[in-house]
């Protein structure tokens, strides 16, 4: 038979279990992709909300960061933090977005 002391220790146990399987710790996901001999991994990704076909996206190629850009994925186009606009590059980053992400 148990004591209440060793039933206080179990519960005690019990529940530390339990808390340390809810929690749920932060994971860095990033969506990495072989395209034209690179390695294309997208760091930071956002849709926006009044604009349901943009996306505001930080990439890495071959591991080099490169600066935040708004994808256009109805036109097609990538515009620039200067906010210069082009089309999408045969890099194939822009696609890459809009393909992942329309799905």
């Amino acid at each position: 038979m148990m004591s209440k002391t060793q039933f206080k220790y179990i519960g005690c146990f019990v529940l530390v279990l339990i808390l340390f399987f809810a929690v749920a710790l932060p994971v860095e996901a990033l969506t990495c992709r072989h395209l034209n001999n690179h390695r294309i991994c997208i760091i930071d990704i956002k849709r926006s909300a009044k604009y349901h076909w943009q996306y505001t996206a930080v990439v890495s190629v071959d591991g080099v960061k490169k600066p935040m850009q708004v994808y256009n994925c109805r036109d097609r186009s990538q515009i620039r933090e200067d906010g210069t606009t082009k089309p999408f590059t045969l890099d194939g980053i822009g696609e890459l977005i809009c393909g992942l992400l329309e799905k």
